[in-house]
């Protein structure tokens, strides 16, 4: 497996979801560990002449104002990180803390947070190991990720625990002298590297938004199948009546749809069975327009979280100067995935209503619940509890994410984001919105069956419709179906619904 090449740009949230859920290592890139080296010398300099540096030379948070002596410099790092090492919870998933370091690891390559260049090629050599510390997924509050940051930066210390390439777990300076890594030394300011910055929001921010691209191509396929089930009307994706409103959102859903149903028979005047659908059809433009402007808004934000600066403070190499910031503070970012949960909420309740729409003969002149005439089968009909369980859930986790005046550090650290609960919402929400997708294209495949219209489907719903047919058989019978629906929903995660055309 090829090296991810990090540089402190560029990286995507593409690139950084696959190396995080995959196994392999990263390169360095020399420009980036030069500007590491150049800023470094900052911090080397402050230090020299007790500068006032927050966290270098001073104390944190409510105890900035005090400088610290040459007795508490030499041990400051390692006190920073075990005095703010406190995450609890279930443990981060693998793929998790992975693009955790992932981010940290570029946003060092910035040459930003003054830590040394030893620093990065150590958080490299770990994930070439594929060596993952164990830490609770519980500790911020969004002004970095303080808290489950120095929970990681304990393990790379020989300190905490870790998991390694076979996923057993084992005290981290045991596994590391396994793989031939002795645990990482701090040096000034290198604590503070570790532990204040926004990777984990950033990290679990970039797999979040990168399942929801996916599951949004999904959504996508699955509502065209129910066109194609359905008879219905595609003259609300006719680009003169997308014009007359051209809202960017809704204009890159219909590009989709369209490129989807390139080849239908209902193409053809006088196909569609009906003049006007019912809403959840007829607007999946528009419900979907929603979305994919969110996700649209949420992916340059994401990716600039990827590739700058979110320490306190930052060395500035083209003045000499470090000074203090707020690149820490992660208010767009959570804003940014919240706006694609809320979105996801419109996407699932036109998900429900097309479902519950195709199961009413009244609708769609098919067999009531999609059951075989005479088979004596209720077919999907139970299954509309499991969708609006679904659709709940989605709901529930889309309320608005709570922000208040935080408490913190006796009131210098008075404000919160909460973006890494905007970050682990997105995540399960496009988890329950895979299950919910996965009904839609049984439903729709089901009535593209009942109908016998499967010969008059463009190459790729054709190509959807198969892939369906390979996991989930046509339903004649009753019969359990969660090994169906969670084998799509598996497909749709990995990237394989809808299939290449």
């Amino acid at each position: 497996m090829a090296k991810l090449l990090l540089n402190g740009a560029g990286l995507t949230v593409e690139a950084l979801a696959a190396a995080a859920r995959g196994t392999g290592g990263v390169a360095l890139a020399e420009s980036g560990l030069a500007k590491m080296r150049e800023t470094r010398a900052l911090i080397d300099h402050a230090i020299a002449n007790r500068i006032p540096v927050y966290g270098v030379t001073t104390g944190l948070g409510a105890r900035s104002t005090e400088a610290l002596d040459a007795e508490t410099l030499a041990g400051f790092s390692l006190q920073t990180v075990r005095g703010r090492a406190h995450a609890v919870g279930e443990p981060m998933p693998r793929d998790t803390v992975r693009a955790l370091m992932l981010a940290r690891l570029n946003t060092l390559l910035t040459g930003y947070s003054g830590a040394r260049p030893e620093v990065a090629e150590y958080l490299a050599a770990v994930l070439d190991a594929n060596l993952v510390p164990v830490a609770g997924g519980l500790g911020s509050i969004g002004g970095g990720d303080l808290v489950l940051n120095a929970t990681v930066a304990l393990a790379l210390i020989g300190e905490g625990r870790m998991t390694g390439p076979d996923g057993q777990e084992g005290p981290s300076a045991d596994m590391l002298r396994a793989a031939g890594i002795e645990p990482l030394q701090l040096a000034p300011r290198d604590g503070l590297a570790l532990a204040n910055h926004t990777g984990f929001t950033a990290g679990q921010g970039a797999l979040a938004l990168d399942s929801a691209l996916t599951g949004f191509a999904a959504a996508q396929a699955a509502a065209c199948l129910t066109m194609e089930g359905f008879r219905a009307n595609l003259t609300p994706l006719d680009p003169r009546a997308l014009a007359a409103k051209p809202l960017p959102g809704q204009t890159i859903a219909a590009e989709g749809l369209r490129t989807l149903l390139e080849g239908s028979a209902l193409w053809q005047p006088g196909t569609a069975r009906r003049l006007q659908d019912p809403l959840s059809i007829r607007n999946t433009v528009q419900i979907h327009g929603g979305t994919a402007a969110a996700l649209a808004k949420a992916r340059p934000i994401v990716e600039t979280e990827l590739n700058a600066a979110s320490d306190n403070p930052i060395a500035i190499a083209e003045t000499g100067e470090v000074i203090s910031c707020g690149a820490y503070h992660s208010t767009e970012l959570g804003l940014a995935l919240e706006s694609v949960s809320r979105a996801w909420q419109h996407l699932a309740m036109g998900q429900v209503a097309r479902i519950a729409r195709m199961m009413d003969p009244d609708f769609t002149g098919l067999p009531l619940f999609l059951a075989r005439p005479d088979s004596g089968s209720n077919a999907f009909a139970p299954v509309l509890k499991l969708a609006e369980d679904l659709a709940a859930e989605i709901t529930q986790a889309a309320m608005p994410q709570p922000v208040w005046p935080s408490i913190n550090a006796n009131g210098v650290e008075d404000s919160l984001t909460s973006a890494p609960v905007a970050a682990r919402t997105l995540t399960r929400i496009t988890d329950l919105g895979r299950r919910l997708t996965a009904i839609e294209l049984m439903v729709g495949a089901q009535a593209a069956d009942l109908r016998g219209i499967t010969a008059d489907l463009g190459p790729p719903m054709t190509g959807l419709y198969r892939a369906i047919r390979a996991l989930s058989p046509q339903i004649d019978t009753d019969r359990p179906l969660t090994n169906d629906m969670e084998s799509l929903a598996k497909h749709i995660r990995e990237g394989r619904l809808p299939p290449p055309v």
